[in-house]
Formats: C-alpha cells, structure tokens, sequence
C-alpha cells in the first residue's frame, strides 16, 4: 500500500478535478436524453479501462510507456506515437488551466487582467513540473489532504441546504430510462482518466500492488451522480442549463453562518484552485517526460542539453496557453468538449498498443 496509494490518489485528483473540465456541462445537456444511463455505461467502460491498463503494465514493472514501445516498434513509429500521446497530456493541462483563469475572473476577480492571472498560473505550474516524478507524487498527496476535505464540507452543506430542491432531482431521476449518449459517455469517462497517468508514473512505482480496484469504479459512480444531480437541486432542471460551470455557481448559492468566511465559494474556490494547479503540474509533467525521453541521451544527464530540455518542452506549452487564450467562451466549450471525446480514443489507443506489446513479448519469452 505504501506506493500503490499514489495511484488512488492520481485516480482520486482526477475524479475530482472533471467538474472543470466541462463533463457536468456535457452531462447536463443531455439530461432529458440519456446523461444517467450514459454516467452507468461510463463507469463500466472506465473501471474495464482501468482493469486493462494496470494489468498491463504490471507486465513491464518499473517502466513507463515509451520505453515499452521502444522494445516493440520502430523509432519512426514511437516518435509520432509520443508527441501525439504527449499533445493530450498538454491538451489536459491547458483546458484546465483555462478554464480555471475564466472561473477566477468571472467569480473571484473580474477586474484583474486575464493574461496576469495566466501568467501567474503558469510559473507556478512550470516551476512544479519540472520536479522529479516522486517529488510530484508527495506534494499531490498533500494537496488532496488539504482540498478534500473542504470539498467534503462543502458537498455536505450543499445536500442539508433548504433551498436544495429533492423534488428536482426525483424528477430529473424520471427521466433515466432513455438510452446512452455517446458523447456523454466519453465526458463522463474522463472521471476515471486518472489511472493513465502511471504511463510515466510507473517508472517510480515499480512496487505496485493494486487491490480492490472495483472501489474506483464505485467512487467514480458516485462522483459522477453528485456532479450530475446536486446542480440540479440547486438550479432546476431548466434553469441548470443556464449556467457554464454550475459547481461553481452552486457553491455561490451557499452562504456559512457560523463560519469566518461568509461565502462558500471562497472556500471551493481555494480547494480547487490547489487541485487545479496539482492536475495541470502532473498532466505537464507527463507530457514533458514523453516528449524529453524521445531525445537521445548524452554522456552526461547533466549536460546543459538535458537540463534545458524540460524548460524549453514547458514553455511551449505555455506559449501554447497564452495564444489559446484568445479564445471567447463558446470557443473554450467547444475545445474542452473535442479534448473529452479525443482523449477518450487515445486511451483506448494507449490501451491497444500496450496490449500488443505485451503480445511481442509473449512471442519472444514463451
């Protein structure tokens, strides 16, 4: 348990951190047609997902994917493997991190300027990344120690709220019987997206013991159905569509009497913006270890070469960031949504490859 409980935790930050990567969005256009049944067959579909992927790379202990890759195919085939693999791992980052520089300017500080708080984002996020993949692991663990509980406080005042509609929810309930919606099975599969991480992760974590993965798919579930229902019993099951990021404008709804901070968003607010920061240094951090592995290494890890490598990969991401932000409102929905379905088929991808690398080895150590 002592190294396998990073990867719960990696499971854990992104199942928490789908509320702002747009799936309650997704989940609640369709909730008249199919959004419930879509969250049942997204959690079969992640939990296989999660079984397949940690069963194979239990096969290669100590190794992350582009080392597995680079036993079985050819550079030409690993390199653009890697980069479009390491696109996702940016395309994470950065759809989060705009997404959090426009909750920040529309319920925190709508007058500060928009690339300031990217900027400062950014150094926080690039400095981070560049740590070491165990450095990342403890600091992730102490940021959900400090944020989990706050979103538990605040899901808890939600639900005991007078002003949280049950009869909404039992409504929106009606309408379960209808079938799936593929799009939104592919948002709703992001809260399990978590386990992907250990493509790189698992070159620190050679010791893993997975026991009772089930529970992943049972907390996913349950993620998933607060995300989906207590917007709903704020807002409605019309109002509802009336906001972009309701888990946000549902902890505005909530005021604390008995508390220093009148106001819960601050509170959620603070949780998520700890979350949102470890998500995108740990998304980054992926991308540049994909991305750096695919340059030959020299004499020296040290080389000026090698030391400059992981900089140069952050900072086009960034570059990156900062032109994205141009972006208006409807531009950002329309790129968070083909990230969740893109990301989606390049697990499955992942998944493939991994299991014909498995299949190579198989052949040549019977």
């Amino acid at each position: 348990m002592s190294q396998s409980r990073y990867f719960y935790w990696l499971f854990l930050m992104n199942s928490l951190i789908n509320i702002i990567n747009f799936v309650p969005r997704e989940l609640v256009d369709t909730r008249f047609k199919g959004a419930q049944t879509s969250i049942l067959a997204a959690v079969v579909v992640g939990t296989v997902f999660i079984y397949l992927f940690t069963a194979l790379m239990a096969k290669f202990p100590g190794k992350g994917v582009q080392e597995i890759m680079d036993t079985t195919f050819p550079r030409g085939i690993t390199i653009p493997l890697m980069v479009i693999f390491a696109a996702l791992w940016c395309a994470a980052g950065l759809i989060t991190i705009l997404s959090f520089v426009d909750i920040t300017l529309r319920f925190i500080s709508p007058d500060t300027g928009p690339y300031l708080v990217v900027i400062g984002f950014l150094i926080v996020v690039c400095f981070c990344a560049c740590l070491d993949s165990l450095t990342l692991l403890y600091g992730m663990e102490v940021m959900l120690g400090i944020s989990v509980p706050l979103i538990l406080y605040t899901l808890i005042k939600a639900v005991t709220n007078p002003h949280f509609s049950w009869d909404a929810v039992l409504q929106i309930i009606t309408y379960f019987p209808h079938a799936p919606d593929v799009k939104s099975i592919a948002a709703a599969t992001f809260s399990f997206s978590g386990y992907i991480n250990m493509a790189v992760f698992n070159r620190v974590l050679p010791k893993l013991r997975l026991k009772h993965r089930w529970i992943l798919g049972v907390q996913g579930l349950a993620v998933l159905l607060l995300t989906f229902y207590v917007p709903i019993g704020y807002f409605g099951t019309v109002a509802v569509e009336k906001h972009i990021y309701t888990w946000f404008s549902t902890a505005d709804s909530i005021r604390i009497n008995t508390f220093l901070i009148e106001r819960m968003l601050f509170i959620f607010y603070f949780a998520y913006l700890n979350l949102s920061l470890t998500s995108v240094i740990i998304h980054w951090h992926v991308g540049k270890e994909l991305l750096t592995g695919l340059f030959p290494s020299g004499k020296s890890p040290k080389s000026k070469a090698s030391i400059w490598r992981g900089p140069a990969i952050l900072g086009l991401f960034s570059v990156i960031t900062l032109i994205l932000m141009r972006l208006d409102q409807y531009q950002l929905n329309v790129l968070g949504i083909w990230f969740l379905h893109a990301r989606w088929g390049g697990e499955f991808l992942l998944i493939m490859l991994l299991f014909y690398c498995y299949t190579v080895l198989r052949r040549r150590n019977p």
